[in-house]
């Protein structure tokens, strides 16, 4: 099986918006395996959800990130990376007064493997 193996970056990639003011480029789009380069403004976060098949790995390359996750925060920096399995909620965000850019890796692909949760009263 040969695949097109060219370069990419955020020029070539599929781009998205994300929670109106955040972006994100599908560098690798593929059933097995999703690499996504996302930027996210100071305050801006996405909602807490789960994967019920997905992996994640975030991995932050500028700026600083928190991740809600079973019900703590985690806080990392740009060479810095957090681990999420299947199953588990949580959301990313940003806390600081500076953009992030991360990657975020996800075995198998997160399409139609979301589950939003509800805040509770």
């Amino acid at each position: 099986m040969s695949e097109n193996i060219t370069p990419i970056d955020r020029e070539t990639a599929e781009h998205y918006v994300w929670g109106s003011v955040c972006d994100g480029w599908h560098l690798l789009k593929h059933p097995e395996l999703s690499v996504i380069q996302e930027r996210v403004p100071p305050g801006a976060g996405e909602v807490k959800h789960y994967h019920s098949r997905a992996r994640q790995f975030f991995y932050v390359l500028s700026g600083s990130a928190t991740l809600e996750c079973e019900g703590k925060e985690v806080s990392f920096n740009a060479g810095q990376g957090v681990h999420v399995p299947p199953g588990v909620p949580h959301r990313f965000a940003n806390t600081s007064d500076v953009e992030v850019v991360f990657i975020v890796v996800s075995s198998p692909t997160t399409a139609g493997d979301r589950t939003n949760v509800l805040p509770t009263v």
